[in-house]
């Protein structure tokens, strides 16, 4: 029984600390790093037939060169309000449209706005970093609680947080991981 208490305390606590990593991952794709990427753009809701709908669902994004995205809608009438809404949205890329294609030429990154999205990216992994701390001290709140309830020794509430600080560490090094990528991708 301790042994499954245990499991179930080191389970969750990984389950929250890898839905974290996973947050900071899907935030950083949406952050422009002056190469082409499709997930820029997927996710702008286009106003089609009075219904907010996203960009990947009504074409297909492609980049077929490291520096443009090609938008190919399956309905040629939804080229004018895909093109609209790009222009709205914060993207920040003026579209190119031929009539049955939009593209996107990304424009080259500066070296004050690389600074301005290496500061961006690292609040966010800052704040993914705090998401996982605050998944170990609930993990130990839990071991705390079960010794209290006699349904864990306390040696077991011990080992508990061992191993809990373990995978959260793993997981801070993860994060860094995945910012120094990121923080390479934005300075290349």
């Amino acid at each position: 029984m301790i042994r499954t208490e245990v499991g179930k305390v080191l389970k969750e606590a990984e389950s929250k600390m890898e839905a974290a990593l996973e947050a900071i991952k899907r935030q950083f794709l949406t952050i422009r790093t002056g190469r082409a990427h499709p997930s820029i753009v997927e996710n702008i809701k286009v106003d089609y037939y009075g219904t907010k709908t996203p960009l990947k669902q009504l074409a297909n994004v492609t980049t077929p060169e490291p520096r443009l995205i090609v938008i190919q809608p399956w309905d040629k009438g939804s080229v004018e309000p895909i093109e609209k809404a790009i222009q709205i949205s914060d993207v920040g890329i003026t579209p190119m449209n031929d009539g049955k294609l939009i593209r996107l030429s990304m424009p080259q990154l500066t070296h004050e706005r690389k600074d301005e999205l290496k500061k961006v990216l690292h609040r966010i992994a800052e704040e993914g970093r705090i998401s996982i701390r605050s998944s170990r001290h609930h993990a130990n709140d839990e071991a705390a609680k079960l010794e209290k309830d006699n349904k864990m020794t306390e040696d077991d509430k011990f080992e508990t947080k061992d191993k809990v600080q373990k995978i959260t560490d793993g997981y801070i090094k993860k994060v860094d991981t995945v910012l120094l990528e990121k923080e390479t991708d934005i300075m290349s």
